[in-house]
């Protein structure tokens, strides 16, 4: 996976955000709204970015910076008004969507140190207060390696802010690039990962996979660390992480927030490539770690393995799947492992903190799954630079989507509102 890998790397450095898309090496045309202000023109209520009313989505630092995939803010509010003031930390002009209730994501650049007005009584549907009530806004980061600082969110003046409760089920997507939504339209919001989360409905959803990273911690495409380790940081391994916290990042507070109810693993094709150098025990080891890790903080999670899928190649007249060399056969030993009366009977849990590996004592329940990737995508679902396309991360969260539901009841609560993105197109023509 050279063309994945040397890219990522080359955009870990930039932190300067680009406007421009490229739709199959051509430009997409775009109208992206400029929702910059000076706000001394404005009369608002303003709320501290501490602001209860506020919910943070995906993983916030403490000085409240976004880190990893899609991560995101959520509110209620009075009135036709919402302007946010980005702090100086934010990736200067990097894209973030955003929407009022269930209507369409609108997507716009913002600056470091601006203020932003993304609903006015000009905005379509900020009038309309049915049948979501109070109206909702929701703001998610598009780019992977990229992220925004929140400093302050305004209303109009005399209007407030209201705290729309949380979902009452969560989902966890561990992975990397295939997850973070790396070379699909809208990065973070076309990823499959990001489909599965918000295509269920009525979930929480966090993403913590970045583009490059492998399971095993070593360096891998310029990755200082591997999830194995990183997984129980607040920071990715950006460039911009390694500027803020150096090799001292924030631990992750697991107590931030009520554990994940599925947890989704998607990671090993940057272990499997023969550039990074790393070995099928130590990749196997990682990821069992990380099994283990997730268990010993969410002990009441289930956990589904994903198989890999390393794109296609032509063999003469068809084409053949590299998956066979993705660990295949040790990846499902290691799955049937957690499902042993040997582990279960005295689990092993692991903390990427301290390094350490303990048992809990107590028999559990079995908790992993194993998802079969098989067939879902086919050549033409991976683009040039080795990654799903936008239809191939729909393809794969409609698959996950089904296969929660069927193994753990999940029903499905997205009935209407758009998930994707610029994902309508249709013939017109029927006399061609």
């Amino acid at each position: 996976m050279w063309s994945l890998s040397e890219l990522a790397v080359f955009g870990l450095g930039i932190l300067s955000a680009s406007a421009t898309i490229l739709q199959n090496g051509q430009p997409r045309i775009t109208n992206f709204p400029n929702t910059q202000i000076d706000p001394s023109s404005y009369s608002f209520t303003t709320y501290p970015r501490n602001a209860s009313e506020i919910s943070y989505k995906g993983r916030w630092d403490s000085k409240y910076v976004s880190w990893w995939s899609a991560p995101g803010i959520k509110f209620g509010y009075t009135g036709q008004t919402v302007a946010v003031t980005f702090g100086n930390w934010t990736s200067d002009r990097v894209l973030v969507g955003y929407r009022i209730a269930g209507l369409d994501w609108i997507f716009t650049n913002v600056t470091a140190g601006g203020t932003h007005l993304f609903v006015s009584p000009a905005t379509p549907g900020s009038d309309l207060a049915a049948p979501i009530s109070p109206s909702t806004f929701e703001l998610r980061v598009t780019n992977w390696a990229y992220g925004i600082q929140i400093e302050s969110v305004h209303v109009a003046k005399g209007e407030k802010l209201i705290k729309v409760p949380d979902y009452g089920r969560r989902i966890e997507v561990i992975g990397d690039s295939l997850a973070s939504g790396m070379y699909t339209s809208y990065e973070g919001l076309s990823s499959w990962a990001y489909g599965l989360g918000a295509g269920l409905g009525n979930t929480e959803y966090s993403i913590t996979a970045y583009p490059g990273i492998c399971a095993a911690d070593q360096d891998c495409w310029g990755n200082p660390h591997g999830q194995v380790h990183q997984w129980f940081y607040t920071s990715d391994t950006s460039y911009r992480a390694s500027v803020m916290y150096g090799d001292k990042p924030e631990p992750w507070d697991f107590s931030k927030r009520p554990a994940a109810d599925i947890v989704v693993i998607n990671i090993g094709t940057n272990d499997q490539n023969s550039h990074n150098n790393v070995s099928t025990t130590t990749y196997i080891d990682a990821l069992t770690k990380i099994i283990q890790g997730v268990h010993g903080k969410w002990p009441k999670a289930q956990v589904v393995v994903m198989s890999l899928w390393l794109g296609f190649y032509q063999s003469g007249n068809t084409y053949l799947p590299n998956a066979p060399q993705g660990f295949v056969n040790e990846i499902h030993q290691m799955y049937k492992w957690f499902n042993s009366d040997d582990y279960l009977r005295n689990p092993i849990v692991y903390d990427g903190v301290t390094k350490k590996t303990s048992k809990t004592g107590m028999r559990t329940k079995p908790f992993v799954h194993y998802f079969n990737t098989t067939g879902i995508m086919q050549h033409n679902d991976i683009g040039p630079q080795w990654h799903p396309t936008d239809v191939g991360g729909i393809k794969v969260a409609s698959h996950l989507q089904q296969f929660i539901r069927m193994t753990f009841g999940w029903e499905f609560f997205a009935t209407g509102p758009e998930i994707f993105h610029e994902t309508e197109y249709w013939n017109d023509e029927p006399g061609y």
